[in-house]
């Protein structure tokens, strides 16, 4: 069963004129220090932090609520498996949000999907409940 859905469009250059103007401060507020991490050691610096600005956008859409009602960027964060595949991480109020949807004897599973095509980067999240 789907529970939610989210998709989001970043502009990488838009990204790329944020770290430039602020720097740490943005990379901080918006990104875990694995995500960090990540997007610092990629070729594409810019590109990658927006497909995972895009990736939360999308996660907080699927949550059916946007960046609103108490979910913080780092609530949601990016990782990946060995094999290159994105992994959807929640907690807080993210998490709160996710158990609250999740139905009575189900699991939740958060699919998420990266791309981009300079100068956009896109994610697509999709929450699906299975029984547990």
């Amino acid at each position: 069963m789907i529970l939610g859905i989210g998709t989001d469009l970043a502009n990488i250059e838009r990204i790329q004129g944020t770290l430039d103007r602020f720097g740490d401060r943005f990379r901080n507020r918006v990104f875990t220090e694995v995500e960090q991490r990540r997007s610092e050691s990629r070729k594409d610096v810019a590109g990658t932090y927006a497909k995972r600005w895009a990736a939360k956008e999308a996660c907080s859409k699927a949550l059916g609520t946007g960046l609103r009602m108490g979910i913080a960027w780092k609530d949601m964060s990016v990782s990946n498996l060995r094999t290159g595949q994105p992994v959807m991480h929640v907690t807080g109020w993210a998490k709160a949000r996710l158990d609250q949807m999740t139905p009575e004897g189900h699991e939740a599973i958060i699919h998420v999907t990266l791309t981009d095509d300079h100068p956009w980067a896109s994610a697509f999240v999709v929450i699906e409940a299975r029984p547990a």
